[in-house]
């Protein structure tokens, strides 16, 4: 089965990061978001990628390659302008069309049990399977009703809680058949949520949704990005640590310079070539991202410290992202 991972958008909700970085490329517990999604990807035996790319593509592809590290064959599709995400796909109809393919996008943080979400597509037998998972708020989100079968029935988009005819919402993550092609326009700017699935229902064309009780975030703002870090430190999410787990709950990678008299209080992940100096406390959760330098007697408490970051001797960072400017986090398998 082939994948598209959708990439091109812009992440305006995660301004300033995606000024200097595209969204799939943040990296979560110093790896970007889209090494955890492709690593998923292949525990499944998915290894046929296309990515779309606009915003910062280099980013990408100088990261990825061809996915040969990653034991995967992985190639791009650019966009000049945005197509959006069914628009995307439409461009990509060559490389996706010839059977049961799955779209994902690239800057959900997730472990979905995608081989079960395709065994329950195929027992749908639908034009297309969404998966859905419910949430607590659901004027965050735009929600997916549901009858029995699970056939999608209808849409909200962000009610209010009273409002509200369902707390599933859209988690990005699509199974589809070929002919879905058939009802996205080529050439222009199209979407799947707010145009082509209420148009499948409206027209009476049967899909189903699939709710998933794995971990998933979109990492859609600031908030999400730091508490998705978080989750990742805490095990809320099935995702490769990097480095070595040199204590119950602390990862540090290569290369770190770490004082003696340096504190280190779990959940934390030290990223390689770190410095670390006399009398700094860290306290987890807290994620300190590679290349980074923390000066004698500062203390980070509940922070994600960006790659190649300084944090001055004896300041204190409190619940927040810390960042002077994002580089590439390097390439570890």
């Amino acid at each position: 089965m082939r994948v598209m991972i959708m990439a091109a958008g812009k992440g305006t909700r995660l301004r300033p990061l995606t000024d200097l970085v595209p969204k799939p490329m943040a990296p979560i517990v110093n790896r970007p978001a889209l090494h955890h999604i492709l690593r998923l990807l292949s525990r499944h035996g998915l290894r046929e990628v296309i990515i779309n790319l606009h915003h910062l593509p280099e980013a990408v592809t100088s990261y990825v390659g061809d996915g040969s590290w990653l034991g995967m064959e992985i190639s791009y599709s650019r966009e000049p302008e945005l197509l959006g995400t069914a628009g995307g796909v439409k461009n990509n109809e060559s490389f996706l069309g010839g059977d049961t393919f799955l779209v994902m996008s690239g800057d959900s943080l997730t472990d979905i049990d995608l081989t079960g979400l395709v065994a329950a597509h195929r027992r749908n037998g639908s034009i297309a399977t969404l998966a859905v998972k419910e949430v607590v708020d659901p004027s965050l989100y735009g929600v997916v009703v549901l009858d029995d079968d699970n056939r999608v029935v209808g849409f909200q988009e962000k009610p209010t809680l009273e409002e509200a005819r369902s707390r599933l919402c859209n988690c990005g993550i699509y199974v589809l058949e070929p002919e879905i092609f058939e009802y996205i326009p080529g050439g222009r700017f199209d979407d799947f949520g707010s145009r082509l699935f209420p148009d499948l229902l409206s027209a009476g064309v049967p899909f189903h949704a699939e709710p998933i009780g794995a971990y998933w975030s979109d990492v859609g703002n600031l908030g999400e990005y730091v508490r998705g870090n978080f989750d990742a430190l805490l095990g809320k999410v099935d995702v490769e640590m990097p480095g070595k787990e040199v204590r119950p709950g602390i990862w540090i990678g290569e290369s770190v310079q770490m004082a003696d008299t340096a504190r280190l209080e779990p959940p934390l992940a030290i990223g390689r070539d770190c410095v670390i100096g006399e009398g700094a406390v860290l306290e987890g959760p807290t994620v300190i991202g590679n290349g980074s330098v923390l000066g004698a007697h500062s203390h980070v408490f509940r922070a994600v410290v960006l790659p190649h970051s300084e944090v001055p001797a004896a300041s204190v960072v409190v619940d927040g992202v810390v960042g002077h400017k994002l580089a590439p986090t390097g390439r570890e398998a």
